[in-house]
């Protein structure tokens, strides 16, 4: 069998977890910050997990991380 390629956009992404979860960032931080409430911008900062729904799909793009 062939090796797998890693998605490189996902791989800057996406990190696995210890338990094989993977974390993901937050959007909309990026600019228009002024409208947006100090408690939002300071939730937005911290790292999620990736929701079952999408886990299989990043997961196939990670491969080795």
């Amino acid at each position: 069998m062939p090796k797998l390629k890693t998605h490189k956009g996902a791989a800057k992404r996406f990190k696995k977890t210890a338990t094989g979860k993977v974390k993901r960032g937050r959007s909309h931080l990026r600019h228009i910050l002024t409208s947006k409430d100090t408690k939002r911008k300071r939730k937005l900062g911290s790292s999620a997990l990736v929701s079952d729904g999408d886990l299989k799909k990043v997961l196939r793009m990670i491969p080795y991380q």
